[in-house]
């Protein structure tokens, strides 16, 4: 089938799909033909006529796990007793016609805190940092190769 040029402008379609079908189904085919080709193994021929393998393999280890943790959650949870609460009232505050002068007094110097002269605080005095030097390799200063031919970049 010959096919007319594409137009101006237009791609021509790629057969996508027919070629994943042709190139699947010679896969597929080399597939079966190898199979009945190609001589079987010996350890599949005996696994064919023996049945499927049922052995039992036990593993032991001399690693101990801990005991197992069993949840309970059929014993209802422990609600604590209601405690009773007892008020207790606080006197009555006396009035400043039932407290003597003289016991006043002492309250209000009781109350009373000592007054200090206040020292200057002296100030904290800062360590010195000392900058550490740092050694930097001698910079090497090398000539950048010229450009040639087509690989140079100032050619677009």
């Amino acid at each position: 089938m010959v096919r007319a040029p594409a137009r101006m402008g237009a791609k021509p379609k790629m057969p996508v799909v027919r070629y994943f079908l042709f190139v699947g189904g010679v896969l597929l085919a080399l597939l079966l033909l190898g199979n009945e080709v190609l001589p079987q193994l010996p350890a599949e021929a005996a696994r064919v006529d023996a049945g499927p393998n049922i052995s039992v393999i036990r593993i032991q280890s001399d690693r101990k796990w801990p005991e197992r943790v069993v949840f309970d959650t059929n014993v209802p949870t422990i609600v604590p007793p209601q405690t009773t609460t007892i008020l207790i009232r606080a006197p009555a505050p006396t009035t400043a016609a039932d407290v003597s002068a003289k016991s006043r007094a002492l309250q209000s110097f009781a109350e009373l805190k000592p007054s200090e002269p206040k020292k200057p605080e002296p100030k904290p005095v800062h360590k010195r940092r000392i900058a550490k030097v740092h050694v930097v390799s001698p910079m090497e200063l090398v000539a950048q190769q010229p450009r040639f031919g087509f690989f140079a970049n100032d050619t677009w």
